[in-house]
């Protein structure tokens, strides 16, 4: 497959305990508005989901020990080798599950360099929203992500609101689409803040009208300018990284030349 053509790779991350998590339902809508948008415009996407439940063991060993079992790696493989992450938390005491925080403590600081990820949380009411802003956001913008103008709460009440479908009269899932859509930009090499203004100047449906004349990921040329950016800022670290010095040879260097 050509770099034109290259499947972009999704990854959700989950931190609900719950079974089902609605952490993970939150999570699945905004991936699969991402694909769908995507689709729409010929390019292909894969979604992987971690559900941290799943390996709360083994991350809890990690962060003690300083070791990476094969199965916290294969989970760590797959967000360092993401297009794009969508991060989805419960709301524990004001701020994120700390199997949530325990995970992302184990990445590579320096793998998430303008990669573009969606936040969301999921919590018992809304008055827990602002944990996105203030709790979310400040972890990926140390991280240097590329972080979507809209961030996604899901409450209850949201949860309550749908009917057998699944729809939800159009609160949740209009919110999921609008940073499914960004996600999607972003991945072309668009302005995701660009899908935003849009989405504020009119309803969802004007909005999937507009979408519909103006390409949100019109070439493959662009989509290939905005993998590469973000390969060449982690080539770029990768490079800093190897020609500083740890702090016991640098002195030693600068002793060696005052002799």
């Amino acid at each position: 497959m050509t770099d034109s053509g290259r499947t972009q790779r999704i990854v959700v991350v989950s931190g609900g305990l719950g079974v089902p998590s609605t952490s993970r339902m939150l999570g699945d809508r905004i991936a699969e508005a991402a694909r769908s948008e995507l689709a729409g415009r010929g390019v292909d996407a894969r979604i992987d989901v971690i559900e941290l439940r799943d390996y709360a063991t083994d991350v809890a060993t990690a962060m003690v020990s300083r070791y990476n079992s094969p199965r916290v790696q294969g989970i760590i493989d797959l967000v360092t080798d993401a297009d794009a992450m969508i991060a989805v938390s419960p709301v524990f005491t004001a701020s994120v599950s700390g199997l949530f925080k325990s995970f992302i403590d184990l990445l590579d600081p320096q793998g998430f360099d303008a990669m573009p990820v969606v936040l969301a949380a999921t919590g018992g009411s809304v008055r827990h929203s602002l944990v996105v802003d203030y709790a979310m956001r400040p972890i990926f913008s140390y991280l240097r992500a590329d972080i979507m103008p809209t961030g996604v709460f899901a409450s209850p009440e949201d949860w309550g609101a749908a009917d057998e479908a699944g729809y939800d009269g159009g609160a949740l899932t209009s919110r999921a689409r609008r940073a499914g859509r960004e996600l999607a930009l972003a991945l072309a090499g668009g302005s995701a803040h660009a899908t935003r203004r849009d989405a504020a100047a009119g309803s969802d449906e004007d909005l999937s009208a507009d979408l519909t004349t103006r390409s949100i990921a019109p070439s493959g040329s662009e989509l290939q300018r905005g993998t590469r950016d973000r390969r060449e800022l982690r080539a770029e670290r990768e490079r800093e990284a190897m020609t500083t010095l740890p702090f016991e040879d640098l002195l030693a260097s600068v002793n060696g030349n005052q002799m």
